[in-house]
């Protein structure tokens, strides 16, 4: 299994990461596209590069092609040039690539995607540092899979800018109701798992895992006993959203490879008391979704167990893409709790210290004893001088609310409708 793009896809879908890979060609010499198997680092590639020299390392001939003489293998191709799945050649290609930079300046002259993160990978040592600009590319956000234009998926960036109150905040959607929002959650964010449902979207998810735990965790740990990896995902799945120990030395290995996603915790030097350990979630809600053998029908029900995890594992799913496509601000995801159990489900810290919290709840109707630790973490900051900006309960109900000082209630969808 791996990306693939048509003439078709080319004029589908158009992505966010276009702009920002855009720029990175333009300010250094080699970009490095990282994401999951099969979010459309390939069709990216083309949309950006469309007329430049595409290989993939997915072709066994051309890998070994690469392995035997990496600087050969470079010099047999004009720039810029394109290699999809570049990280199966390991350090022997990587350092062919900066030699050849180093001879010759120009930006932009490699564009390398690659399923893994690339200063994760254990056979990669060479980071190109002051040579590369690294994008991340996740499947897509509801604002892409909807064709709803670059003025989608910006809630993240207009909370940041304080553009306006965040309760006066409106948008061009019409309300939602929980059984289509629970339907995006099973549909998650791959490309091809857009237009398919029931056995046909359980078959793809099969493949898929079948892919990852058959060839790329064995590529990146070889030799380590994986048969248990499998049921290790499941409860994953089934715990996404959760405070985890990674005491099992492969679970990183899963979010290299953009299958999971750790928020870790969130602390000031004001307070002794957050809890230290990281939450875990499952990358896709979509995957999640399959690996607990739910869809959006069990999901509406209230007595779903497995309902809240998986609206905030949507949420932030959501969340992480808006601040993967975010420059300025540049921002960081975190989680707070403290011992006596007062959580923020996901808190976003600008470098300039700037903070914008969420809480997510899968209700209709919320009382507004909810936003009670959105106000504590404000009031927190607010005394020891700390710079909270906003905080928004993010509920499945349709009617965008005032909550109190900088807090509001806004509808799920808001973030990613266009305002």
């Amino acid at each position: 299994m791996h990306d693939s793009a048509t003439s078709e896809d080319l004029h589908l879908h158009r992505r966010h990461a276009e702009a920002v890979v855009q720029r990175a060609l333009r300010e250094a010499r080699v970009v490095v596209v990282n994401g999951p198997r099969q979010a459309g680092k390939t069709t990216l590639s083309r949309l950006v590069l469309g007329d430049a020299q595409h290989v993939s390392l997915d072709s066994q001939p051309v890998l070994d092609a690469c392995l035997a003489d990496a600087t050969g293998f470079l010099e047999a191709y004009p720039k810029p040039l394109v290699i999809d799945e570049f990280q199966r050649a390991g350090d022997a290609l990587v350092r062919a690539i900066k030699l050849e930079v180093d001879r010759d300046g120009a930006r932009g002259q490699y564009l390398l995607t690659g399923s893994s993160r690339f200063l994760s990978v254990a056979t990669i040592s060479e980071s190109l540092a002051g040579r590369v600009q690294i994008v991340d590319l996740w499947p897509y956000a509801q604002g892409e899979a909807d064709e709803l234009g670059p003025g989608a998926d910006t809630l993240l960036y207009d909370l940041f800018e304080e553009r306006a109150p965040i309760a006066t905040r409106r948008a061009v959607l019409p309300a939602m109701g929980a059984a289509e929002y629970f339907a995006r959650v099973c549909r998650g964010g791959y490309p091809e798992v857009a237009d398919l449902d029931g056995a046909a979207r359980r078959r793809w998810f099969q493949s898929y895992l079948r892919t990852i735990v058959g060839r790329d965790v064995p590529e990146m740990a070889p030799g380590r006993r994986l048969g248990e990896l499998p049921r290790l995902i499941r409860v994953l799945a089934a715990r996404t959203g959760q405070e985890l120990v990674l005491s099992r030395s492969y679970l990183p290995l899963l979010e290299t490879i953009y299958l999971t996603v750790s928020l870790p915790a969130w602390s000031r030097n004001f307070t002794s008391r957050a809890v230290k350990h990281p939450k875990l979630y499952v990358a896709d809600p979509g995957l999640a979704a399959h690996l607990l053998g739910v869809d959006e029908r069990a999901l509406v029900s209230p007595m779903s167990a497995v309902r809240g995890p998986l609206i905030e594992t949507f949420a932030l799913g959501e969340l992480v893409r808006q601040a993967s496509r975010l420059l300025d601000p540049e921002v960081a995801l975190h989680h707070y709790r403290t011992r006596d159990r007062a959580e923020v489900d996901v808190v976003t810290e600008a470098a300039d210290g700037r903070i914008v919290a969420f809480e997510v709840k899968a209700a209709r109707s919320v009382n507004r004893t909810a936003l009670r630790t959105l106000a504590g973490l404000r009031d927190q900051l607010d005394r020891a001088g700390g710079r909270f900006v906003a905080g928004v309960l993010l509920y499945l109900g349709d009617q965008a609310l005032p909550a109190g000082d900088r807090l509001a209630l806004l509808p799920l969808s808001h973030l990613w409708a266009p305002p």
